[in-house]
């Protein structure tokens, strides 16, 4: 599903309509790190693939924000993080699951011959060009290391 900030705007506006104040809000939100990553660097309209890239880096912090505020006993707030999430997520291509990923890790390091550490950064670039946008990349880096230590 190819998002582009004009389709978002659509959404935006019946989501107004609709007085879907937490989806409006959401929405307005992503709009507005579309525009500030617009005006950063070569100002440039993004397409959908860097559009995809940006409603990414929101849903995490969402997840993030979620889980800080549900330790630190705040399950309204964390509430509000989560119903975001699942607005943005609705966004995003599938997620991958992490038995998923590991197959993936598993066959890029026989593509490439790696057996080990120092062939993390070749292994790195290698699933993360599969797995973009559909993990998370933190975790990503964790799974190959567990990997290459293995040898």
């Amino acid at each position: 599903m190819d998002v582009t900030k004009a389709s978002l705007q659509a959404e935006l506006t019946e989501a107004m309509r609709a007085q879907d104040k937490v989806r409006a809000g959401t929405l307005r939100m992503v709009l507005t790190a579309i525009t500030v990553e617009e005006s950063a660097g070569s100002h440039h309209e993004l397409g959908a693939d860097e559009v995809a890239k940006v409603i990414a880096k929101e849903a995490k912090k969402r997840r993030e924000a979620a889980t800080a505020y549900t330790d630190a006993g705040r399950p309204e707030l964390a509430a509000v993080e989560q119903a975001e999430l699942a607005i943005l997520e609705a966004y995003l291509p599938k997620q991958l699951t992490e038995d998923e990923v590991r197959a993936i890790v598993e066959a890029t390091v026989a593509e490439t011959g790696a057996t080990g550490m120092p062939q993390l950064g070749l292994v790195m670039k290698a699933v993360q060009a599969k797995v973009a946008g559909r993990f998370d990349g933190g975790q990503v880096a964790g799974l190959v290391r567990a990997r290459l230590q293995r040898g």
